[in-house]
């Protein structure tokens, strides 16, 4: 790893912290203060995780959308990505087109990847970003 200031976070880490959720302790330890990297895709799966909870618990809609705006309000760089070079991440790992996407920046950066996503961590581990 090249800079250890630096780090790419998923969409599972950040929603572990934004909506109080498992593992959030382990995400905002392993984040700390570093500069937060992700795709460009980050801001729209939150949005797609505050839907789904949303749906599941329509009587809790207000604090969900509150706790996406705070969680889209974190100073994250968001990083344009070579989707040619994550599609074949994506094939040769196994992962989704979405994971490795986060996979790629980790990658390109050269800075460890924080995921709740046991199969991406452990692909992130495998290629020394974790």
């Amino acid at each position: 790893m090249v800079d250890s200031g630096t780090r790419v976070t998923d969409a599972s880490a950040l929603a572990a912290v934004a909506f109080v959720e498992s593992g959030a302790e382990e995400v905002e330890s392993r984040l700390g203060r570093a500069e937060l990297l992700a795709p460009t895709l980050l801001p729209v799966e939150l949005a797609n995780i505050a839907w789904r909870k949303c749906r599941r618990q329509p009587s809790v809609a207000e604090q969900v959308a509150s706790q996406l705006d705070w969680a889209l309000g974190i100073q994250v760089r968001l990083v344009r990505v070579d989707y040619r070079e994550a599609l074949q991440l994506a094939l040769l790992w196994g992962l989704s087109a979405y994971d490795a996407s986060y996979l790629w920046v980790a990658w390109h950066a050269r800075v460890q990847l924080v995921t709740l996503d046991r199969r991406l961590a452990v692909v992130a581990a495998e290629m020394g970003l974790s």
